[in-house]
């Protein structure tokens, strides 16, 4: 079979398992769709959830979302309202009932569970449970929308000081952005560079950016990766795509500086046929120089 096919084998196994085509999943007398809003909601705490980050988290379209909170209004298990703060925000929070219903949904989504890994042995439970794993972080890796976006953007200010403040807890030194080589918003920006941020479930999860040196190999710079996402492969990703829009802006290779304490950033440039250079730049928190030529 190809692997089209698998997948949507896989599909119809897991959605017949677990009850998802059942109207009354659970036989809680509601479908998949609104339990799980029910439990994404709950999850926000007595706060509540913006309907605009609902909807971004869970990939819906914005009429599906408000039949589906109506409905769950009607029972009288969710509260809509426009928050504190600014009225043109809605937010959506569970009354005690839907702290309710939320618990008992979590007793039966466990006995659900309990089924499922009853009727194995252990050696099948623990292949089981392995594999949905390795299938939940390649799915989630299948989620990330990388694109190039401007340096100015939020999300891409967002990302940058996320790096810098990793940068800062990790090297032996700390590392004062005012300091390093400085980088201007112009230089990721086309046609001097480019700058890429990796989105998932509409917030920033990861970046890079990309600058030519005129006839000199193009310099990456800002590689990070939330820690909330590492294991799925996704600064692998981000270098390929860096590289990408690199020969897209003419550059026959590319080169970087790292810092010894990120060993697994040292060892994924390595692995993706980085060779070490002496020194190109004088960047004070280096201690490792990288070049590649691209294909």
């Amino acid at each position: 079979m190809d692997g089209i096919t698998r997948v949507r084998e896989f599909n119809r196994t897991v959605t017949e398992r677990i009850g998802a085509l059942d109207d009354h999943y659970l036989a809680r007398g509601r479908p998949l769709g609104q339990s799980r809003l029910l439990w994404e909601i709950g999850a926000t705490g007595p706060d509540g959830a913006e309907l605009r980050d609902l909807r971004e988290r869970l990939g819906l379209d914005s009429g599906y979302l408000s039949r589906q909170l109506r409905a769950l209004e009607a029972e009288g298990l969710v509260r809509v309202e426009a928050a504190a703060s600014d009225s043109r925000v809605r937010i959506v929070r569970l009354t005690a009932g839907g702290r309710a219903e939320r618990a008992e949904l979590d007793r039966v989504s466990d006995e659900l569970a309990g089924g499922i890994l009853d009727a194995l042995t252990e050696r099948q439970r623990t292949r089981l449970l392995d594999a949905m794993d390795e299938v939940r972080r390649l799915m989630t890796a299948s989620a990330v929308d990388v694109r190039i976006v401007d340096p100015s953007e939020p999300a891409a200010r967002e990302s940058i000081a996320a790096y810098f403040t990793e940068l800062a807890a990790r090297f032996d030194i700390g590392f004062d952005p005012a300091r390093a080589r400085p980088t201007s918003d112009d230089e990721f920006r086309e046609p001097n560079g480019a700058f890429l941020v990796a989105f998932l479930h509409g917030m920033p999860v990861g970046c890079v950016g990309v600058k030519r040196h005129g006839d000199d190999p193009a310099e990456i710079k800002r590689l990070w990766v939330s820690p909330d996402v590492r294991g799925i492969g996704l600064g692998a990703r981000l270098l390929r795509e860096v590289e990408a829009a690199a020969r897209r802006l003419g550059a026959a290779s590319v080169r970087l500086d790292t810092n010894r304490t990120l060993t697994e950033a040292i060892a994924m440039y390595r692995a993706h046929g980085y060779v070490e250079i002496s020194d190109f730049n004088g960047e004070r928190y280096a201690d490792f120089w990288f070049e590649k030529q691209l294909g």
